[in-house]
């Protein structure tokens, strides 16, 4: 069956914490928005998953950021793929209908480099991976993927250390990176994705 929609999902943290470096999965998800152009809204609030969420419906891609503390965020984005399911896209979809990509933040990957990761690789100790791990199970028949996006890292390795820094305020010139390479790279991530999705589709 062929693949009707992609749901990205961005992982971040909520209120104070939301510019943070821990957020970058939101950054890049609104700075994508801006880049698909005319055909993929604004992000608005809207009542996903039984919370209100910054949401951007198009006709290919529903970009949705988490609400959630990062965390926990893995029973709302369980709770929102299945929304998605039932009433995604203005009728009921089929779970290989979707694909759906998850957005993160990367330690391990220089400030503003993408990379596409394997639903199931390891989550290298990054809580809400092991969140949504935790909360959805993908569906055999479905498409899924994770899409870091590199903050770099600090100098020192200790998990302080670790913690403070991405629970730091990202400042200008680090966000514009961002906001540039990151959201060219989740363009092109998000391409490469489709591509291979449909080439799978057309062999079933």
């Amino acid at each position: 069956m062929s693949l009707r929609r992609i749901l990205v999902i961005s992982l971040g943290n909520p209120g104070e914490l939301r510019n943070t470096y821990h957020s970058a999965g939101h950054m890049v998800l609104e700075a994508l928005q801006r880049t698909l152009g005319r055909e993929q809204p604004p992000f608005a609030p809207a009542r996903v998953g039984k919370a209100t969420a910054l949401a951007s419906v198009g006709p290919r891609y529903s970009l949705l950021q988490s609400p959630a503390v990062m965390n926990v965020s893995g029973p709302w984005v369980a709770r929102a793929y299945r929304e998605h399911l039932q009433a995604g896209g203005g009728g009921e979809l089929t779970p290989s209908e979707v694909g759906v990509v998850l957005v993160h933040d990367d330690l391990e990957e220089e400030l503003g480099v993408v990379k596409i990761r394997d639903w199931k690789r390891s989550h290298r100790g990054h809580n809400g991976i092991k969140s949504v791990n935790g909360a959805l199970q993908p569906h055999p028949a479905g498409r899924w993927a994770r899409v870091s996006i590199g903050i770099g890292r600090p100098d020192a390795r200790d998990k302080r250390s670790v913690s403070d820094f991405v629970l730091s305020k990202v400042p200008r010139h680090a966000r514009s990176i961002l906001e540039g390479s990151g959201s060219r790279g989740l363009f092109d991530a998000l391409a490469e994705l489709e591509t291979k999705w449909s080439e799978t589709s057309s062999r079933l």
